[in-house]
């Protein structure tokens, strides 16, 4: 009977955790981008795409902005980039925000309460998920990016 108490704490532990849906392994995304644009990341096929978690409040979130934007500048035939204000901020704070940080790539605001379905939440902020040409996804870069780092993950130089 002391054998059995182990596996029945470890099953009870089991089923009081919070159940996750696993991240599909071609994700969807579909947003409208903060200057009312629709964005589908399935129309981005054919190319890398940047998928970039940051917040305005996040020092190293602003600090690869600048990179992340150069290397989709560079790249632009074969990358592309989407950021994600995972912001509860106003939606004119961050357009003012982007206006002293301006970027190359388009930007929609996610919110706390309303996380993206096929993505999982980030663990950190910046997070950054690369999508290959077609549609799978890489694990997390958690941290801030450098050209260098996005280069060597994504085989471009």
């Amino acid at each position: 009977m002391k054998l059995f108490v182990p596996a029945i704490l470890a099953a009870a532990a089991l089923l009081a955790a919070p159940v996750h849906a696993a991240m599909p392994a071609k994700p969807a995304l579909k947003v409208t981008t903060l200057d009312g644009k629709p964005y589908d990341l399935a129309s981005q096929r054919g190319k890398w795409v940047i998928v970039n978690y940051w917040a305005t409040w996040c020092v190293p979130c602003i600090k690869e902005m600048p990179a992340i934007s150069k290397f989709v500048t560079d790249h632009k035939d074969k990358v592309a980039a989407i950021g994600l204000a995972y912001d509860d901020s106003d939606k004119a704070d961050i357009q003012a925000f982007l206006v002293k940080h301006p970027v190359s790539y388009p930007v929609a605001q996610v919110t706390l309460d309303k996380p993206l379905p096929d993505f999982d939440e980030p663990r950190g902020l910046p997070t950054t998920w690369l999508i290959r040409p077609d549609g799978s996804v890489t694990k997390p870069l958690v941290g801030g990016v450098t050209e260098k780092s996005l280069s060597d993950a994504i085989g471009i130089k």
